[in-house]
């Protein structure tokens, strides 16, 4: 009997609305074999949801997001699995990131404020909002404050009216740093959805193969970003390269149409690309020792 996987999920820990716990309860009631809480530039999920998970055949593998640029590409996301997720020196920079991160958050919400302002609208409290967010604050954190006040309908329309318009830029990890860092601390490195980063399937292509000669190990193949020809291709990809495929839903908790374990309905990720994941460590292993 095929057992079934999400390898991408969020928690309260970066911009999900469900603590791990009640994410590995969920996967539990699902029935599935293996989750991986990836969340944004944060490992303070893991332990917990290591520790929900345990007594469960339910197995639960470390992992991060990390917010990527590389030449005139901005806001990749790289997933590490299977990282040490106690190293001081990486949580260390994570604490820098996120540091800033909550340093943007605050920016956007000044801007935010001063759009209600002259809305005649009442302002919204950042400190509020970094309470409810438990761990690294982003900008669906805002929209809901945003939503609960009834300054927006729902997540997309709070984007539209105050998210885009008072938008902060981000900080990124420049690329060979993350492949690098994620190696040091024993991880494998895979591109999430890569069909976001651009439509051009030349460009993409091109990117990926850069990627893979400065240690890309793998590609996010099935994902709620991938229709059925988008998959082909990506396989073809990993194939050529001799990457590895993940696939996970991406799941925050706040979205209408995307469920953990079966995405916007289609998804199904098999056990077997856990098992390539761990052939890939082993492998790295043996070839470092």
């Amino acid at each position: 009997m095929e057992q079934y996987i999400d390898m991408h999920l969020h928690s309260v820990h970066s911009d999900g609305v469900h603590t791990p716990t009640a994410l590995v309860a969920m996967a539990v009631q699902k029935g599935l074999r293996a989750i991986a809480i990836a969340d944004h530039d944060s490992v303070d999920g893991i332990d917990e949801a290591l520790a929900a998970a345990d007594g469960f055949d339910l197995e639960v593998i470390s992992a991060v997001e990390l917010s990527v640029e590389y030449q005139r590409f901005q806001d990749i996301h790289l997933l590490g699995f299977c990282i040490d997720h106690r190293d001081p020196a990486f949580r260390e920079k994570l604490a820098e990131f996120r540091k800033r991160r909550d340093d943007r958050g605050r920016a956007i919400v000044t801007r935010i404020n001063n759009r209600l302002a002259r809305q005649g609208r009442r302002s919204i409290d950042y400190e509020e909002i970094a309470r409810s967010a438990a761990g690294a604050l982003g900008r669906p954190h805002i929209a809901m404050a945003l939503i609960a006040r009834g300054y927006a309908h729902d997540m997309q329309d709070a984007f539209v009216q105050y998210l885009i318009p008072c938008n902060v830029p981000k900080r990124y990890f420049p690329m060979a740093e993350a492949l690098a860092e994620i190696h040091r601390i024993g991880g494998i490195a895979v591109l999430a959805h890569p069909p976001t980063i651009t439509p051009d399937r030349m460009r993409l292509g091109g990117l990926v193969r850069e990627l893979a000669s400065m240690g890309l190990d793998g590609l996010e193949v099935f994902s709620n970003s991938c229709f059925e020809d988008t998959i082909i291709f990506l396989e073809s990809l990993a194939d050529e390269l001799g990457l590895i495929m993940t696939g996970g839903s991406d799941f925050h908790g706040f979205e209408d149409d995307v469920e953990m374990g079966s995405g916007r309905g289609g998804l199904a990720v098999a056990y077997r690309l856990v098992t390539g994941l761990k052939t890939r460590l082993s492998d790295r292993k043996k070839e470092s020792g």
